[in-house]
């Protein structure tokens, strides 16, 4: 059995970081393995023993028992984050086609999330620089191709993460005290472009075991990243994306540019050979630190200066998200919170059965021709298929 973790197995894990977690977690955690598949016929607790020891980063300083302290101190995620995590860990997804179509047809993106001072999570998105050859200037998740047939969902996200945001590769570690836990896999969603692409959950530890406290991501997470391939890097509230409004803030996080109403428009269209949602959402972005790229190339430089200038001639309060990023972010907040959106939506998740269809047709072909782009033809003739 493998063990999946952020990190290598370190030494020296404080006992009260132990406590805390198995006397206030669900222990029915799931196992992160190859395949996302269930440790079975096991003693959970033993297991999830096993995971804070092995993924937990060790203290910075020597450790001392603090005990319980641990229980009162740390600030924790609130009960509806709480709750989300936990489906998140649990989920199953169905059988995927992401392993029977060809490598340069595999992608992946990373839903990272974290808790912000109110314990409410959050989901980091990217703008996508104009320089970039797909989605330039669009709003987009982490994520790209995966490199080899051995490679993971989890690993190609994560590595597609450190090459566009600077965010530390699974070996590799994090700035203290934070370290990633790896949640789920979601249905395969299918791209114009005949991309597979497998989104992938995973959370964004805070919790600092020497002080019991819980550090802030976005003061003291968001700035360390480094913005390589994007022109930004922003977030955005995590269940938010089942409301059709701006939900309410604490004061503590600053005036929401414009009408509540601003935050969602959904139109109808037909892609798939059937009626499509899709939505656009607007994400206020003067309540929250944007991250921009340092300055090392003249392509950096030139989307920073066109972000920028877009930003200041138009006053640009919101970024939008849509397509299929919009799309995964509306599905993976469907599982997390186990509720619908407030506007339609399509009810499958993800396209598991046109990918399967669309296979029969022949199509997924392993040289991909720059041209490719999937039609409504062949979605017609794909949805004759059973």
């Amino acid at each position: 059995m493998t063990f999946r973790t952020s990190s290598p197995p370190q030494i020296g894990v404080n006992l009260g970081r132990i406590l805390e977690r198995l006397l206030c977690a669900d222990t029915t955690c799931e196992i992160q393995q190859s395949h996302s598949s269930k440790a079975k016929g096991m003693n959970r607790q033993l297991l999830f023993l096993h995971r804070i020891i092995a993924s937990a980063p060790s203290p910075s300083s020597s450790p001392s028992l603090l005990g319980l302290r641990f229980l009162r101190t740390m600030a924790p995620l609130s009960p509806a984050s709480t709750q989300a995590i936990e489906r998140l860990r649990n989920y199953v997804p169905p059988p995927t086609n992401y392993d029977s179509v060809p490598l340069s047809r595999q992608a992946a993106v990373l839903l990272l999330l974290f808790a912000d001072r109110r314990g409410e999570l959050r989901v980091i998105l990217t703008i996508r620089a104009n320089t970039l050859k797909s989605y330039p200037g669009q709003a987009a998740l982490p994520g790209g191709k995966s490199d080899a047939l051995t490679e993971t969902p989890f690993e190609t996200a994560r590595r597609e993460a450190f090459e566009e945001i600077g965010l530390p590769n699974i070996d590799q570690p994090l700035p203290a005290p934070f370290w990633v836990e790896h949640l789920c896999e979601l249905p395969a969603n299918l791209a114009r472009t005949e991309l597979v692409v497998r989104p992938c959950v995973a959370l964004l530890h805070s919790f600092n075991e020497v002080t019991g406290e819980d550090a802030d991501p976005e003061e003291a997470f968001m700035p360390q990243l480094d913005a390589k391939e994007v022109a930004a890097v922003f977030s955005a509230p995590f269940h938010n994306f089942l409301s059709e409004r701006d939900e309410p803030r604490g004061e503590e996080d600053g005036e929401i540019p414009g009408d509540p109403g601003d935050w969602y428009r959904g139109t109808w269209t037909n892609w798939n050979s059937t009626s499509w949602r899709m939505h656009h959402f607007f994400v206020p972005i003067t309540n929250q630190k944007v991250t921009k790229p340092r300055r090392k190339s003249v392509d950096q430089d030139a989307a920073i200066d066109e972000l920028d200038a877009q930003e200041s001639s138009i006053g640009l309060t919101r970024y939008r998200v849509f397509g299929m990023t919009a799309r995964i972010l509306v599905d993976a907040a469907r599982v997390a919170y186990a509720e619908e959106p407030q506007f339609e939506h399509n009810s499958h998740f993800g396209d598991e059965d046109m990918i399967r269809r669309l296979k029969k047709l022949g199509r997924f072909k392993a040289v991909r021709d720059p041209e490719d782009e999937l039609t409504k033809e062949m979605f017609d003739k794909a949805s004759k298929l059973t």
